[in-house]
């Protein structure tokens, strides 16, 4: 119970309604969600560059057809060396296999870490990640560090086959030299697993892999591996390497078109659908009602919660506990780049805007009495109170700020809620029970829709929101179903 709930408790025929929608009327005006003018927008070459390079691949492709080209095989090496490489070499290839989060990609669900064997679906198809463990067999035993080069900048294996974009290599291939050898050096450590994978499976054409060389001159964009700007500054430039190199921010968190090409320009980060879950915009077309600081991405990046937003989960909880093990500074300069594509808002700003959306839930709550509300005091309320009151499982997360509760769609709060939260981000966050086989299709609809009108009570209600929760059930049942974005 905090005054705000009991004073409209006790005033019930007060428009709690209007209440709340002008209280979050003043916070869209004094936050706009406008582009930020001053954000710094990747961009595509110009179109006639692009299908001119398209035209020099169809011809590859021509040649290669008939047996005349290909990209070469690179000869495989007999034994690793690893006195080649100091212990810093190795540590700082760690660190970005960490900050890159290749475990997740590259472990199937109950398997050796970088063994491979995860499918990863698209509208393609299925492909199956690679094994990156040092086997001379299954893995890369036998790859040099320019066949490791390669693949890392141009999608190409040792043995010269096109590998599928679902290996973020349009990303990667902004790395440095340095720090592409680095990773090497460290994978080539690790104990090796002898372990055969499935073979990817793609619908006719996608299947046959030199079409590829047509979609790289399309969407694979040069290197800016060396690229500076010189106005930005050097922590600025810092995070736009690590969120467009090894980090791949964009590759969950940006748009694709209909050949799976990242939408760049104003879309770029603008948020996208991975692994069924909606990865939000990380730019100030976000629907978080408060707005994204420097000191607040890297709140959320250092430990997986703000205090403003909200906790990570789905997708994002394991990229978190890999930057666990980052360098300070590399967060520090992740968020300070992240923050560049926001409107700018002073701390002072930021508090009252919170402080007024939690005020506009809490004086919501008084009008939507009924079952959906006490199955939210029984379920949810003892974790998720609006006061300052005991933190029973970790943090206390303030719904009335969750960008989930703010989004066009409900997915990311109907799975949260079917799947709970086993393995947070950070021990501080705590975890949260799966509700699948406490509430059914009905009772989730109407917990959702309750949440939705008390925490987010300036956007319109969900739709068809019983379908939504059969569908995600359904996804969450059988895991195999659920689509990503072709990458």
């Amino acid at each position: 119970f905090t005054p705000e709930v009991v004073r409209a408790a006790l005033n019930p025929l007060a428009d709690q309604t209007e209440t709340a929608r002008n209280a979050n009327s003043t916070v869209r005006r004094a936050l706009p969600s406008e582009a930020s003018p001053n954000a710094s927008w990747p961009t595509r070459r110009p179109i006639a560059v692009r299908l001119a390079a398209a035209l020099t691949g169809i011809v590859g492709i021509t040649l290669g057809w008939i047996g005349l080209r290909g990209p070469a095989p690179i000869a495989p090496i007999g034994q690793f060396n690893p006195a080649l490489y100091s212990t810093q070499t190795i540590e700082k290839g760690r660190q970005l296999v960490a900050l890159g989060n290749c475990v997740s990609c590259h472990t199937s669900a109950g398997g050796v870490s970088n063994a491979g064997g995860l499918g990863i679906h698209t509208p393609f198809g299925t492909v199956y990640s690679t094994n990156l463990t040092p086997d001379v067999e299954t893995g890369i035993g036998t790859w040099s560090l320019s066949a490791f080069r390669r693949a890392m900048r141009d999608g190409i294996s040792r043995d010269g086959h096109l590998l599928y974009p679902a290996f973020p290599y349009t990303s990667f291939k902004n790395m440095t030299d340095e720090d592409i050898a680095s990773i090497y050096a460290y994978l080539m450590v690790q104990p090796p697993v002898t372990q055969h994978n499935p073979t990817t499976q793609l619908s006719a054409p996608f299947s046959y892999r030199p079409l590829l060389a047509v979609w790289n001159a399309l969407y694979s964009e040069p290197s800016s591996a060396e690229t500076v700007t010189a106005d930005k500054g050097e922590l600025w430039n810092r995070g736009a390497y690590l969120v467009n190199g090894v980090g791949h921010c964009s590759a969950c968190h940006t748009p694709r078109d209909k050949l799976g090409g990242e939408k760049l320009g104003q879309g770029f980060l603008s948020g996208a659908w991975i692994k069924g879950w909606e990865a939000p915009s990380l730019t100030a077309l976000s629907k978080s009602p408060v707005r994204w600081t420097e000191q607040s991405f890297y709140d959320y990046l250092r430990s997986g919660f703000s205090s403003e937003h909200g906790s990570a989960s789905g997708p994002m909880a394991p990229v978190v506990q890999q930057l666990s093990s980052v360098p300070d500074s590399d967060i520090k300069a992740m968020a300070h780049y992240l923050a560049s594509f926001q409107q700018p808002a002073t701390q002072k700003q930021t508090e009252l805007a919170a402080q007024q959306y939690i005020v506009a839930a809490q004086t919501q709550s008084a009008s939507l009495l009924g079952s959906a509300q006490r199955m939210f005091t029984m379920a949810c309320a003892a974790c998720h109170h609006d006061g300052d009151g005991p933190k029973l499982l970790g943090v206390n997360v303030p719904l009335a700020l969750n960008t989930n509760l703010h989004s066009d769609k409900p997915d990311n709060v109907i799975r949260v809620i079917l799947e709970g939260v086993r393995k947070p981000a950070s021990k501080a966050i705590g975890f949260m029970p799966s509700f699948s086989g406490q509430l059914d299709d009905e009772q989730l609809s109407s917990l959702v829709q309750y949440m939705r009108a008390r925490f987010a009570p300036d956007k319109p209600a969900w739709s068809d929101l019983e379908k939504s929760v059969a569908r995600i059930r359904e996804e969450v049942s059988h895991p195999t179903v659920v689509s990503s974005p072709a990458k």
